[in-house]
């Protein structure tokens, strides 16, 4: 079995002021399961994601067509085709992908598939939690998704001693 990352055969489509885009769920078609891959396009001015990181997988994306921006800790820096990067786990990993030109851009990411998964979104304050389906995609029947914005406490915060009833 064969897909074409050029073709224009869209699985998930997704309109959000700012993360509008149509996604080719490319590793799912090709029957994989340990691996991820996607080919997203993003009309002028929107994002694949917000800025964000993951614990548990790693990431790798190649511009196909149009200039994009990538966004990572280090600031941004504007993508031609053929351009690939990898997103390591972890802050240094942090990333959003942009397109701030005026031409659509295409770009393929590809995935480690590790779960659970738990992801970080610096700009809001966020976690995400997730349990059979990848950050941000739309949640099949079955899968848990959720968010959070964590509030630091201590370990032993509301955790009552043990009793003589629990011996």
């Amino acid at each position: 079995m064969t897909e074409n990352v050029f073709g224009d055969s869209w699985d998930v489509e997704q309109s959000r002021p700012g993360y509008t885009w149509k996604r080719m769920r490319l590793a799912r078609r090709l029957g994989g399961e340990l691996l991820g891959a996607s080919v997203y396009e993003l009309p002028a001015g929107e994002a694949v994601w917000p800025y964000h990181l993951h614990y548990g997988n790693e990431e790798l994306l190649l511009v196909l067509e149009g200039s994009p921006t990538l966004r990572t800790p280090t600031g941004e820096q504007e993508l031609a085709p053929g351009e690939a990067a990898l997103f390591a786990r972890g802050r240094e990993g942090a990333h959003q992908v942009i397109n701030r030109s005026d031409r659509p851009a295409k770009v393929l990411v590809v995935s480690t598939m590790i779960e659970p998964e738990i992801a970080e979104y610096p700009d809001s304050g966020k976690t995400g939690h997730f349990i059979g389906a990848a950050p941000g995609a739309p949640t099949p029947e079955g899968t848990i998704e959720s968010f959070y914005r964590l509030e630091e406490v201590d370990y032993f915060d509301g955790e009552p001693p043990p009793s003589d009833a629990d011996s």
